[in-house]
C-alpha cells in the first residue's frame, strides 16, 4: 500500500484572520504524515496595491493581473504571505520550505489566452514536477506553495490556488495515496448558501449538477468542486472540503463534505 500524503489548500479568508490561521497552522503541523500546504493570497495584495496606488480589477471574483499587479502579487504571495506561513509552521515544529511554482521547476504553466476577458499575467497549469516535490518531501521538508507558477518563457504567472492544489495532488498520486483537503471559512459545501449549517456530507456528480442548476452551488465553489472531481478522476484517493478548524477531523473522515465519484 502506498504511503499517505496530505495536500491541503488554505483559503485567503483564513490567512487574513490571525486567530483562525494560528489554529489551522497548529493542526496542520500536527498531521503525522508527509504533507504539502498550498495557500491562497487573501486581501493583503489588494491592500498593498492600494497603498501603491495600483488599481485592483476583479471579474467574477478573479483578479486581473497586469504588470503592476503581477509585481504586487509576486511580492505578497511569494514573499510576505508565504514566508510568514513558513515561519509560523517552524514555530509549531513543522520544518517547512516556502516555494512558488518556479522554484525547482515544480509547477509550469502557460499565460492564459485572451478570449472574452484579458486576465493578464495569469497562468493555466500544464505540468507539475512530482519527482521534484517528492525529493523535497524525502528531505523531511514540508512544501508551502504560493499561488505563482512560471512559463517556459520565464514569466511568473498568478495562478488559482485551488487549481494548483488539484494539480499537485494528481501529480503526487503517482507515488502516494493522496488526500486532498480544501480548508476555508465554511463548514463544507452548503445546500443553502444562507445557512452555514446546511452542509452536504457527501457530494456525487449527479447531485452536484442538481445543486448547480438550482443555484445552491455557485460562484467560487464551482471551480473548487470542478477541481475536486477532476482530482478524483485522475487518481487522487479522497477529496474533502471543510472548515479550517476541522482539519484534524476531516483527515479521519468526520467533518466537512466528502467529494466522491
Amino acid at each position: 500500500m502506498s504511503q499517505a500524503l496530505y495536500v491541503v489548500k488554505i483559503g485567503g479568508n483564513v490567512i487574513d484572520n490571525p486567530d483562525a490561521s494560528a489554529r489551522f497552522l497548529k493542526a496542520f503541523a500536527q498531521l503525522d504524515a508527509p504533507k504539502i500546504l498550498v495557500h491562497g493570497g487573501g486581501k493583503v495584495a489588494t491592500q498593498i496595491a492600494a497603498k501603491l496606488q495600483i488599481e485592483t480589477q476583479m471579474v467574477d471574483g478573479r483578479r486581473i493581473t497586469d504588470q503592476p499587479m503581477l509585481d504586487v502579487v509576486t511580492m505578497v504571495y511569494g514573499g510576505l504571505v508565504n514566508k510568514n506561513l513558513v515561519a509560523r509552521l517552524q514555530a509549531s515544529g513543522c520544518n517547512a520550505i516556502g516555494l512558488t511554482g518556479a522554484d525547482g521547476g515544480i509547477i509550469r504553466s502557460v499565460k492564459r489566452p485572451v478570449k472574452t476577458i484579458d486576465y493578464g499575467f495569469v497562468g493555466d497549469i500544464v505540468a507539475v514536477n512530482g519527482d521534484q516535490i517528492n525529493a523535497i518531501l524525502s528531505s523531511s521538508l514540508t512544501p508551502v506553495i504560493a499561488p505563482l507558477t512560471y512559463s517556459a518563457e520565464g514569466l511568473l504567472l498568478n495562478t488559482n490556488a485551488d487549481t494548483m492544489a488539484c494539480g499537485t495532488a494528481v501529480a503526487m498520486s503517482q507515488a502516494f495515496e493522496v488526500n486532498l483537503i480544501y480548508c476555508f471559512e465554511k463548514k463544507g459545501v452548503l445546500s443553502d448558501p444562507d445557512d452555514d449549517d446546511a452542509v452536504i456530507s457527501k457530494l456525487v456528480p449527479a447531485t452536484y449538477v442538481e445543486y448547480k442548476s438550482t443555484g445552491a452551488i455557485n460562484k467560487g465553489m464551482i471551480p473548487k468542486l470542478d477541481n475536486a472531481f477532476a482530482a478524483l478522476n485522475a487518481g487522487v484517493k479522497q477529496v474533502t472540503i471543510c472548515h479550517a478548524d476541522e482539519l484534524a477531523n476531516a483527515v479521519s473522515g468526520g467533518a466537512g463534505t466528502a467529494i466522491v465519484l
